[in-house]
């Protein structure tokens, strides 16, 4: 039965476009979630206050990947100790949270942050926060990278270093079978 990662690692379309190229995860969906506003839109949400962080839903085969391993490519592809921020985006909209989906996954989230600490020289301030009511992003949000976000230049300097880390660091996790040289 598939399991749900809820995630948030700065901007969306950086996170979305790493996790499609994942082998078992099966769908990823950007969108909003954290915060207090019913509905918000990416106005709102950009704006910094409805509470709301950008986040992926992702949707993954547990025989084919562990939560765990979910995790740890989600540490090892955006900086989790930068505190509400990612790079030039600044703001709560784009912390480093978790959203565990029931105790099991809160546990391997604290598990996976001491993990990940080993790796880093700045401690780690990646949130597990409560799960929250998820709102999907609107339609030109999702799967970004592979339409307009070829042509954007803020996806264009981030989302590929993003992959080659991906594709270095997890070789057997990766769909495309492109490997980093």
């Amino acid at each position: 039965m598939d399991q749900v990662a809820v995630l948030a690692g700065g901007c969306f379309w950086c996170t979305e476009a790493v996790f499609l190229d994942v082998v078992g995860v099966k769908k990823v969906e950007s969108g909003y979630t954290g915060g207090s506003t019913v509905n918000p839109t990416y106005k709102q949400v950009c704006g910094g206050d409805t509470g709301h962080a950008e986040a992926i839903r992702v949707t993954f085969d547990p025989e084919q990947i562990a939560f765990s391993d979910v995790l740890d490519i989600f540490f090892a592809t955006h900086d989790p100790t930068q505190l509400n921020r990612q790079g030039g985006d600044i703001g709560t909209q784009y912390r480093s949270a978790i959203f565990p989906q029931d105790e099991g996954q809160e546990a391997e989230a604290r598990a996976a942050i001491a993990r990940a600490q080993q790796d880093q020289d700045k401690p780690i301030v990646t949130t597990i926060e409560p799960k929250a009511e998820w709102y999907p992003a609107e339609d030109y949000h999702q799967d970004y990278w592979a339409g307009e976000g070829q042509s954007n230049a803020y996806c264009i300097a981030v989302i590929p270093p993003k992959l080659a880390k991906l594709r270095k660091s997890f070789q057997a996790r990766v769909k495309s079978g492109v490997t980093a040289a």
